[in-house]
């Protein structure tokens, strides 16, 4: 009697393996069907706005012409003063902290309002709290520092 449980059971074993095979053999159909149609709904195109849709362009719509020279690639125009200023390398800006037993402080630019550190060795004038300032800056381990402070 086992050995007809274990024929039994050996049958069950492999009408489910032959089902699985069925099954897996179905899902892969399916999926190449889908990828056949995916394919064209993967697809992207940019509008004359930027915009993204699923169209393509019209061939009949006529295009706008654009003036080569009306493109700014580099930002917003500076005004003459602002020239001048980057020119020299000169900022402007106030001594918000200064320790003159230590001989080091921290100026605040006036425009963007970043501050730098400076060092007594690298003011031309004596400076002290409060004072309005020009300098240039420099690059250095810890970020950017303040050079050539003179006093206004």
């Amino acid at each position: 009697m086992t050995d007809s449980n274990q024929r039994f059971s050996k049958q069950e074993k492999e009408k489910r393996k032959q089902q699985k095979k069925k099954e897996k053999k179905a899902r892969k159909e399916e999926r190449k069907s889908r990828e056949k149609n995916s394919l064209d709904s993967m697809i992207a195109y940019v509008d004359e706005n930027g915009m993204i849709t699923d169209r393509p362009p019209d061939p009949e719509k006529k295009r706008e012409e654009v003036d080569l020279e009306s493109i700014d690639i580099g930002g917003s125009q500076k005004t003459e003063e602002e020239a001048e200023e980057s020119f020299s390398g000169k900022y402007k800006g106030s001594v918000r902290f200064f320790n003159t037993s230590k001989g080091y402080g921290f100026i605040n630019e006036q425009k963007s309002g970043n501050s730098y550190f400076v060092h007594e060795n690298n003011c031309i004038d004596p400076i002290s709290e409060g004072d309005a300032v020009t300098f240039d800056l420099k690059d250095h381990p810890k970020g950017k520092v303040a050079v050539d402070v003179k006093r206004i």
